[in-house]
């Protein structure tokens, strides 16, 4: 029997158990989904309880989201939870029994957009620059030579750090244009032409020591191919010791162990060259709209977020240098 529109405690406790049945049929929820889906709902219907037969309104919802994030529950929590409850609102109205869905139009409270973690430019640079030692224990692991693990790697930092490219556009470039590729170099004009998000192309210039290193590569990188090795391998830039694309799961590796064995130790990762880019050209240029295209950002707003970390290299030198900075003791 269907409970009436704008079902009251009671009611939503005999429903919660009809909706986390139904879902867990119909969407094949794992038992780990499912109890968070019952614990967001425990939570709900006790704070339902102390309306003492009140319906559930937005305020209401509002409130409690309020609540709980005084007691130090994260947005991003938040947002799940107020997820669950709007699911399971949508079900009710579905099945007749709410007029009205009061999560509809309730947010959580947004989070702080953490800064980017750049490298100072002397690591950056010195991490670009780096060519590992010779024979190392993770190339001899690997059944690759190290030599040539070495000069892959070493082409990858440079190329991430002149470039700005993420990882993605990184392993998607061919050794030359082709109808089918996502990318390539231009070795005459020093520059690479990648495919970004939405399918976006565009070309960034290439940097004369990030040129010498994947020339080095390029020489070495036909020792890796193997007869079995596909279409897609043999147009590769960077492929790996088993003769096929590099990953960019590898790429994070590879990056972090030469990353290690320069002595840099912040837990490097390709995007953090992205942002190592973008930040020492905004310091350099000051040109944001130069930076939003070479970053291939669609809306300026994302590179503005550079122009805080700026702010933030400039206030520390401000703090450093400036006779009148220094904060009383």
């Amino acid at each position: 029997m269907s409970a009436p529109a704008d079902a009251t405690a009671p009611a939503l406790r005999r429903l919660a158990d009809d909706y986390l049945a139904d879902v867990r049929s119909t969407r094949r929820l794992a038992a780990g989904t499912l109890a968070n889906y019952r614990r967001d709902l425990d939570d709900l219907l006790q704070r339902a309880q102390a309306l003492h037969g009140e319906a559930v309104q937005s305020q209401h919802v509002r409130r409690w989201a309020a609540q709980l994030h005084a007691a130090g529950m994260t947005p991003r929590a938040i947002a799940a939870r107020l997820s669950a409850w709007r699911s399971f609102y949508r079900w009710l109205g579905r099945h007749g029994h709410v007029s009205a869905n009061p999560v509809q139009d309730v947010r959580a409270p947004k989070s702080a957009k953490p800064l980017p973690k750049a490298l100072p430019v002397e690591q950056a640079v010195a991490l670009a620059a780096f060519v590992p030692p010779a024979q190392t224990t993770a190339a001899r692991r690997l059944h690759e030579p190290a030599a040539t693990r070495d000069a892959r790697a070493h082409a990858i930092a440079e190329l991430l750090y002149s470039s700005g490219l993420r990882v993605s556009e990184l392993t998607g470039l061919d050794v030359r244009p082709s109808a089918a590729a996502r990318g390539w170099i231009d070795w005459d004009a020093g520059e690479v032409t990648v495919t970004g998000k939405g399918n976006k192309r565009r070309t960034v210039p290439v940097g004369a020591p990030a040129l010498a290193a994947l020339r080095h590569w390029v020489q070495l990188r036909p020792t890796l191919l193997r007869p079995q090795s596909g279409a897609d391998a043999q147009a590769a830039l960077f492929v790996g010791a088993h003769g096929a694309r590099l990953t960019p799961q590898r790429v994070w590796l590879e990056l972090r162990e030469l990353a290690r064995q320069a002595g840099v130790d912040t837990g490097v990762h390709p995007h953090m060259l992205r942002h190592s880019f973008a930040s020492h050209l905004l310091q350099s240029s000051g040109d944001l709209r130069a930076v939003q295209e070479l970053l291939g950002h669609a809306n300026i707003a994302t590179t503005q977020v550079y122009t805080r970390l700026d702010f933030q290299h400039l206030a520390q030198v401000y703090d450093a240098a400036h006779p009148r900075a220094h904060k009383k003791p």
